[in-house]
């Protein structure tokens, strides 16, 4: 069944005649639309992509399920825009993506519409993008491939003297260069004693010997994001760095056996919680095992102590227990998996053992 068709279902199911919508993301899904500035309105009685001249031909390429539309942006306004469809097809109530608009663009909107209602709506296009199909599976797969690739190149050129800022912009260089068309979120790349911080951000900190490295990233491939994080060690490790590595070593691993479809996010979270208690890091752990991944680096399902989200074959989440001491420093170790009948697949090839940089 096409996208379009299992969300006019989903929508008939809701009592909604039309859905506005104006997230990039579900867009994309939805369409297949790559650029931006443009929305969809979706009824049974028609598909109308709506754009400007700037993105006109492009839409026609790729919309091809869709009458594009093209807006003047200095005559009419997008709710009139919307307005004229919703009269001219007698569609009598129209949904919107509350948790994506802005309160400014949908009371505009809403000043525009004559008759029909307006109705906030949530999670309806992201339901249906919660399982990936193959081609998508295809996509991440080869996101993931490239991020192991720089990785790799990473670690023959990065060392001690250089700074995190420079040590990332390298990693950045090699993905793209692998064929990334961009990162997929801004790189963590952070070191010694910052490496406490989940989401620190690198700066001119130079890499000293025997500094903790974490580097959290991903690659941008066709619109599908990777997330692999990685902890290393550059020169030498102390008895401690071992101690707690092999601690979260040992939480993502079982995390990573434990995921299989048909248990919720708090289960999986479990498995990694379990290890973590008994040696005595929960407390300074991130209590929050991963995420989903896709056309967007952080969506359902989540994985954490209070999730009770399904994880369902062809989810691909990320797995990344992490245990982060303020004034010392931290380990998280990341994986991307795809979700199995009775397992999952990893993604992310990049070996997990702790590894020293000499």
């Amino acid at each position: 069944m096409k996208r379009t068709e299992r969300l006019l279902k989903k929508m008939e199911e809701l009592g909604l005649e039309s859905l506005f919508l104006n997230n990039v993301s579900n867009v994309r899904y939805i369409s297949g639309y790559t650029g931006a500035d443009s929305y969809i309105l979706i009824s049974p009685k028609g598909k109308w992509f709506i754009t400007d001249y700037r993105y006109t031909e492009q839409a026609k390429k790729e919309c091809t399920e869709f009458e594009v539309i093209q807006r003047n942006r200095q005559t009419t306004t997008l709710g009139q825009c919307v307005n004229q469809l919703l009269k001219e097809n007698n569609i009598s109530n129209m949904g919107f993506e509350r948790d994506h608009i802005s309160f400014g663009m949908i009371e505009d909107i809403k000043n525009d519409i004559e008759n029909a209602e307006i109705i906030p709506t949530s999670g309806i296009v992201e339901g249906l993008r919660y399982t990936k199909d193959e081609g998508e599976i295809e996509l991440v797969k080869k996101a993931c491939e490239i991020a192991d690739k720089a990785f790799e190149q990473l670690l023959k050129i990065i060392k001690v003297g250089m700074t995190e800022a420079e040590a990332a912009l390298e990693l950045e260089y090699f993905m793209k260069k692998l064929g990334a068309e961009d990162v997929a979120f801004d790189t963590i790349l952070i070191s010694g004693k910052k490496t406490s911080m989940p989401h620190g951000i690198p700066s001119d900190k130079k890499i000293e010997y025997g500094d903790f490295i974490t580097v959290d990233f991903g690659a941008l491939y066709k619109g599908y994001r990777s997330d692999m994080t990685r902890t290393f060690v550059m020169g030498e490790a102390n008895e401690e760095q071992v101690k707690v590595y092999n601690s979260v070593l040992e939480a993502q691993k079982a995390a990573v056996a434990g995921i299989k479809a048909g248990i919720t996010g708090k289960e999986a979270d479990d498995k990694a919680t379990e290890i973590l208690k008994r040696d005595g890091y929960y407390e300074v752990s991130g209590k929050s095992l991963g995420h989903g991944v896709g056309l967007d680096i952080h969506e359902r399902p989540f994985m954490n102590p209070i999730c009770q989200d399904v994880l369902e074959e062809g989810c691909i989440v990320t797995v990344e227990p992490g245990v982060y001491i303020p004034g010392w420093g931290g380990v998280r170790i990341e994986d991307t998996v795809v979700v199995t009948k009775d397992g999952c697949e990893i993604l992310t090839h990049t070996p997990k053992e702790l590894l020293v940089i000499k």
